[in-house]
């Protein structure tokens, strides 16, 4: 048998470098929590996003006096620590564990307190109250603000800078916190004597649980809560001198601003046993979009909550628009900055609690069977407008109502009312965005406790002819939150791995033509042009 030679035998194959194996993050689990308007969640998350523990509490909401809606702080904080120590204790795991503490909440709901002994002036005002309306109205009327716009309008023709830009266009709303807290100072003389002594802290939801949380050692807030508040300057990147200037608000009574993925300090020992890191800090829609990974430019996230929340992700730099769409900072890590803009419908889950509260059906899940009992309406329409209308409307005085009422409407014609209801708000936002942001859609993600229905969400897909994702979990302000604590400790290595995690549960594709639609949606528009200016 011949064999071959030196010459002639195979080359041995050089062994190929083995990859480097990544280094791994830190075991444990990570807690995300999120501080809505109606409900406070927690959940304990592993390295590949399962939930291996939850809780929730309901946010008890008060209201004193009509158009006032508040939130009285001592029992949020007990609610928010029962929170925490039932999703660990639910997920059969020690205090010690979590590695690290993401907290997403509520916007523009904002405290004062005493800076000494740290007790609260007031309740939580809501970013739903209406108490400063009267105020709202007069600035917004003002001839000190239409001097404002005719100066800044002047000045852009000369500059085109989008900062004065967006000072010409600047209007004062109910849901910021600018006019509220200049209420609060006109109003509580206690606050009035603690600002004039530098006694005073300001601070939205976030703030002030960082501060209850490190029992008293840390004051700060994130650019993403910051930048709803009406106050912050997002072109700047620092809270405004202008609009601080013009309202009287001092600059001093506003906390530091930090990034959104940042070590802000330990919980202190003798709250939860263990000093667990506080790493994330996050206003909950800009949550919710980093929990959806809509990190590119042209990403949409349609949050629909207790409000409906449209957000596009316009990169690197504020977008300023003519009709409402708000500019945001989405969040900031180290030096990258993602900036949104936003445009929302203030009830949306509050009109189905609402219809809920009165019978209509006991369970929000039925709603979907009953809409899809029926071929149509039968000619009723539902306004939500229980805290007035927003973008493209913005009228505070509108009041929500049902039109074309009769002998047979009966509970499925009225709660299929408020679910188109709830589709045309969300055509009407849409279009805004496309008119005012000139930005290609790349993809929509759909959150939120009412993306669970159905009907809601094929409506919307057809109204809007474009495909919408429903994740496989829908409390994305949860995962934001716990995405943004986990890449702070290095529990999770980059955002491509985060979006490897996301899953999606069904993909809403369009089914009906806009001509379909048409006819209702004008009668639904002259349903919504009777109920405004009604308060």
């Amino acid at each position: 048998m011949w064999e071959p030679g030196p010459a002639a035998a195979c080359p041995r194959p050089r062994p190929r470098p083995r990859p480097r194996p990544r280094a791994p993050g830190p075991a444990g689990y990570v807690l995300g929590l999120d501080v809505g308007t109606t409900v406070i969640r927690g959940h304990v998350y592993d390295r590949r996003t399962h939930i291996r523990g939850s809780s929730y509490h309901k946010v008890e909401i008060l209201y004193p006096h009509s158009g006032w809606v508040e939130i009285d702080p001592e029992v949020l904080w007990t609610q928010f620590i029962a929170v925490i120590k039932e999703a660990v204790q639910a997920a059969g795991i020690q205090m010690n564990q979590i590695v690290g503490l993401g907290i997403s909440t509520q916007r523009a709901t904002f405290i004062t307190w005493n800076r000494t002994t740290g007790n609260p002036f007031h309740n939580f005002i809501s970013w739903q109250d209406l108490r400063a309306s009267d105020l709202v109205k007069s600035w917004n009327n003002s001839f000190l603000m239409k001097a404002i716009h005719s100066f800044s309008k002047v000045l852009h023709f000369f500059t085109r800078s989008k900062r004065l830009l967006g000072a010409s266009l600047f209007t004062f709303t109910t849901q910021h916190v600018s006019l509220r807290l200049s209420w609060v100072l006109q109003n509580l003389m206690e606050v009035q004597r603690a600002v004039e002594t530098e006694n005073c802290c300001f601070g939205t939801v976030d703030t002030w649980l960082l501060h209850k949380l490190t029992k008293g050692s840390e004051y700060a807030t994130d650019f993403s809560s910051a930048s709803a508040t009406g106050l912050f300057d997002p072109y700047q990147m620092c809270w405004s001198g202008f609009l601080t200037c013009l309202l009287s608000i001092p600059l001093s009574l506003l906390p530091p601003v930090k990034d959104t993925s940042h070590n802000f300090g330990c919980v202190d020992e003798q709250i939860l046993g263990v000093p667990i890191p506080i790493v994330a800090l996050v206003a909950d829609q800009q949550s919710a979009m980093f929990g959806e990974c809509c990190f590119h430019r042209g990403d949409v996230k349609l949050t629909m909550g207790t409000g409906t929340f449209m957000d596009i992700n316009t990169g690197n730099h504020p977008q300023q628009t003519v009709g409402g769409f708000y500019p945001l900072i989405g969040w900031k890590i180290g030096q990258e900055v993602v900036c949104l803009a936003e445009g929302n419908a203030a009830d949306t889950g509050t009109a189905i609690k609402w219809a809920q509260e009165l019978n209509l059906f006991t369970d929000a899940a039925e709603t979907d069977k009953m809409a899809k009992s029926l071929c149509s309406s039968a000619g009723v329409y539902f306004v939500p407008s229980f805290s007035g209308l927003q973008v493209p409307l913005n009228d505070p005085c509108a009041c929500a109502s049902f039109m074309g009422l009769k002998a047979s409407t009966n509970k499925c014609h009225l709660v299929r009312a408020i679910l188109e209801a709830i589709a045309f708000r969300n055509k009407q936002l849409y279009e805004m965005m496309q008119k005012e942001i000139h930005i290609p859609v790349t993809k929509i993600r759909a959150d939120g406790g009412v993306c669970n229905n159905s009907f809601v969400m094929q409506m919307t897909s057809d109204l809007i002819n474009e495909k919408i994702d429903r994740p496989a979990q829908v409390d994305m302000s949860c995962l934001g939150a716990a995405f943004l604590a986990g890449l702070a400790v290095g529990f999770w290595s980059d955002k491509e791995e985060l979006k490897n995690l996301r899953k999606s549960e069904m993909v809403f594709e369009p089914q009906k033509k806009w001509k379909e639609y048409e006819h209702n949606m004008q009668n639904w528009m002259k349903a919504v042009q009777r109920s405004m200016n009604w308060y």
